[in-house]
């Protein structure tokens, strides 16, 4: 079984700072109105400009901060506290605050990246540099968005991919009960009438280019936003998950060529249900959490060795293995 150690956090902490700042390839989200809105992604976006894309680039950043705060004694520790000092500052901060003041700016990374832009915040809360007070009018700004837009959606997202809803609640109400007790109570309300009612998930899954679990970030996010009465939803949602059915769940994903940067999303799927198997797991009983355990290590296997490699999963995918190895 894959545990986070020094050893490990290293090698992702050199994973990540070799891509944070990276500007080229880049695939950029805008809407232009005109030639004048055409600059490099550097002018742009004066902090989340490299990774190949703005949110890979922020929970890039959530994954050097991380392991900065478990391994402070690991020799990249003082190499990302350096960058991040130099990353998030006031003037930086304002130059993301005025992309997102652009016209046709409303949907900008909703709510993917608004989410864990939410995260990084949060995590930067751990830190004592000050970058959080840097971070917190951006995170406000999405928190505002954010809100806005629950508010507005009247079916929830249910692909695997960067729209899903889901994802995006259960990393937004950990920042949420910390910093916007009415965003969490929207959060918790959204998630219990979208959800609430689901039964005997069937789970044709993954897609050819998802990297979450629809059915198990669902069932992550009810575990998250009602704890005391997941237990008992779950057995109505996976009715048979002690015969490890839907099947499908329970094997990993086939990659079939990691330079393609659609298909390589599968090692994502791989670690997601990693890391909400050993989520979920906590709150089942014993013998649903033995399974959901075997079923988590057996995904953490199948993807851990390809997180590095091809640029097309070296630019995120250590983050979401972070997020599996934090729940040992």
């Amino acid at each position: 079984m894959t545990t986070l150690d020094a050893d490990l956090a290293a090698r992702m902490a050199s994973i990540v700072l070799g891509h944070v700042r990276k500007e080229y390839p880049h695939k950029l989200d805008q809407v232009l109105l005109g030639d004048e809105d055409l600059a490099p992604p550097r002018v742009l976006h004066p902090i989340f400009f490299g990774s190949f894309d703005w949110h890979s680039c922020v929970h890039g950043w959530w994954t050097l901060l991380t392991v900065r705060r478990l391994f402070p004694e690991i020799r990249e520790a003082q190499a990302i506290a350096d960058l991040a000092s130099d990353s998030f500052t006031r003037e930086k901060v304002g130059g993301e605050l005025a992309f997102l003041e652009r016209p046709l700016s409303r949907g900008f990374e909703r709510p993917y990246g608004m989410a864990w832009l939410l995260y990084l915040h949060l995590e930067a809360t751990r830190h004592e540099e000050g970058w959080a007070a840097k971070l917190e009018p951006l995170a406000r700004t999405f928190a505002e968005r954010l809100r806005d837009y629950l508010q507005v959606l009247t079916y929830p997202i249910r692909v695997g991919t960067h729209f899903n809803t889901a994802f995006a609640l259960v990393l937004a109400l950990e920042w949420a009960e910390q910093f916007d007790s009415d965003l969490a109570e929207l959060i918790r309300n959204r998630s219990l009438h979208w959800f609430a009612a689901d039964r005997d998930c069937q789970a044709w899954e993954p897609g050819g280019d998802e990297f979450l679990s629809s059915a198990l970030i669902e069932a992550m996010c009810m575990a998250r936003a009602h704890e005391a009465d997941f237990a008992t939803w779950f057995v109505r949602f996976l009715p048979s998950m002690v015969q490890r059915q839907p099947a499908t769940l329970f094997e990993p994903a086939i990659v079939s060529d990691r330079s393609d940067g659609k298909i390589a999303h599968l090692d994502g799927v791989n670690l997601s249900r990693a890391w909400c198997w050993r989520s979920i797991g906590r709150l089942l009983p014993e013998r649903k959490r033995a399974i959901a355990n075997a079923a988590a290590d057996e995904h953490l296997a199948a993807a851990m060795p390809h997180i590095a490699g091809d640029y097309m999963g070296e630019h995120w995918l250590a983050s979401f293995a972070l997020l599996a190895l934090l729940c040992e």
